[in-house]
């Protein structure tokens, strides 16, 4: 056998105006845990894609196991032992565990499903992994963790002997995150290859036995994990110092912004919020932690106009029952958990995707709601410069840019007409080290302006880092109140599995 499972060589992949991967060579050996890091647009995706078989590369040459291998489609790779989890997982929610996994490659008796094979190999599997999977349980009813592990259990039912994980901790807890690195730990200690994409460097400190950078479609280098440190990985992906640790003074809460009380959304089998009820006051950022799924983007959209619910909402004061246009006319900005699917229109141009919400009101819309050019582009530019918005371009349309610099272009939007209320759904989403540390500086400086900010991020670390009090969701509900500097992580996430005594 080769020393390594997977090497990359020369690997070239050009767009029009954009070169997505120059040059690129890399490797990882048979059992170790390979880190893949880099900015948005660094070109991870676009390389990953190369060797799962979705993207065809201009030049270079791709070696499984030593030999020089052609990856023409998904199949491809898969028979040649290549497995990939992708950050947005691809189950069917209505069918059973046992169906995910075999879908596509069912054993067959004649012309039917060789189901007692199929239920033979799969259990044989869970138990050999220690997974904790019930066969017959259905996708939509398992928590996020263990819809993973169905993703692993799909990819290992193929053999693959090489597996790609990408962003896999983004909607963990801290317990089922630790539960996937032993998981990962094992697997290479079986001798298997692991190429881990993400971009949160402690995860890759622990984890990883090796960590190679990506900066502008090049390698910049590959280090050894324990001769290297966090701060020394941010500074090769963004290409200068990184302030990882997001520095604020003690919150000075004001009047009360927003209240709810008793805040009800109905589902099919249980209310999708359930009784909620908190405040968020002027100067302060209150923080909803939770596993995604458990009523934070209902809460998000009964305070945002975009969903109807039971219940009472007071905006200063003001009992109220919002549409999304009032919300904004009261004050509120929101920063939607997706940017593409709610945040802009990707095929209109900056200048008009950064006056969305505003743009029928003065001083953008003048007479008969004409808009008024001048003072768009005016506005635009100055958000773009002060947003640092790269290219600084009013025209781009929405679609051609980065997910930081995307994500920067509603961050902006939202920030600049100076709200009373910053609603943020997952505001670092997919965005780089970089993006991260300027748009939270940009929400503590809000915060700091008197701004009342409610933060929804799946991301526990950051919930800690930027706010002053945590609420904690489970299945609707808020299970537990907490400050961040008097409880531990490893609290919060056992809260958030719904262990109530926790705190």
């Amino acid at each position: 056998m080769s020393e390594y499972a997977l090497q990359l060589k020369n690997i070239t992949k050009r767009y029009p105006l954009v070169l997505a991967n120059d040059h690129i060579s890399l490797g990882v050996k048979w059992g170790e845990v390979l880190a893949l890091v880099g900015e948005n647009g660094a070109g991870k995706s676009t390389l990953m894609k190369i060797v799962y078989g979705l993207v065809k590369p201009d030049e270079g040459e791709i070696y499984v196991n030593g030999k020089r291998v052609e990856i023409q489609s998904p199949s491809d790779a898969i028979a040649l032992g290549i497995g990939m989890v992708h950050q947005h997982f691809m189950l069917v929610d209505t069918l059973s565990v046992l169906d995910n996994v075999i879908l596509g490659m069912e054993p067959k008796a004649g012309p039917a499903i060789d189901y007692a094979t199929a239920r033979k190999r799969v259990v044989e599997l869970i138990e050999e992994l220690g997974f904790d999977l019930d066969p017959d349980a259905i996708i939509e009813d398992l928590p996020v963790g263990a819809q993973q592990r169905v993703e692993i259990l799909k990819t290992l039912y193929r053999d693959a002997k090489i597996l790609i994980l990408d962003e896999p901790t983004a909607v963990l807890t801290p317990q089922e995150v630790e539960e996937l690195f032993k998981f990962l730990r094992e697997f290479a200690a079986k001798g298997h290859a692991i190429i881990l994409i993400t971009h949160k460097l402690d995860e890759v400190m622990e984890v990883s036995d090796r960590v190679t950078v990506i900066r502008d479609g090049k390698v910049v280098g590959t280090v050894n994990t324990p001769e290297t440190s966090v701060a020394e990985l941010a500074r090769m992906m963004v290409g200068r110092e990184v302030i990882l640790t997001v520095h604020k003074k003690p919150a000075e809460p004001g009047e009360v912004v927003l209240e709810a009380q008793d805040l009800r959304v109905e589902g099919t089998l249980r209310p999708r919020l359930n009784d909620v009820s908190f405040r968020v006051r002027a100067g302060e950022v209150v923080g909803i932690a939770g596993v995604e799924g458990n009523g934070q983007t209902e809460l998000v959209e009964v305070i945002t106009g975009l969903r109807p619910f039971k219940g009472v909402l007071r905006y200063n004061g003001e009992t109220v029952h919002p549409s999304a246009r009032k919300v904004r006319e009261w004050g509120v900005s929101h920063i939607p958990e997706e940017r593409n699917d709610r945040g802009l229109i990707l095929e209109f141009p900056t200048r008009y995707n950064i006056i969305l919400g505003d743009h029928y009101r003065p001083p953008f819309a003048g007479f008969l709601g004409f808009f008024n050019d001048a003072v768009i582009n005016d506005y635009a530019e100055k958000v773009v410069e002060r947003f640092d918005v790269r290219p600084r371009s009013i025209y781009l349309i929405g679609r051609r840019y980065s997910g930081g610099n995307a994500q920067k272009i509603i961050v902006g939007r939202e920030l600049a007409r100076e709200p009373k209320l910053l609603v943020a759904a997952q505001p670092t989403r997919g965005v780089d080290i970089g993006a991260i540390e300027f748009i939270h500086q940009n929400i503590i400086e809000a915060r700091d302006r008197g701004m009342a900010v409610l933060l929804v991020s799946a991301d526990l670390n950051e919930v800690m880092s930027l706010s002053d009090r945590i609420l904690v969701m489970y299945e609707g509900r808020i299970v537990g109140e907490v400050l961040p500097g008097e409880v531990t992580e490893e609290q919060i996430g056992l809260l958030m599995a719904g262990l109530e005594t926790a705190v």
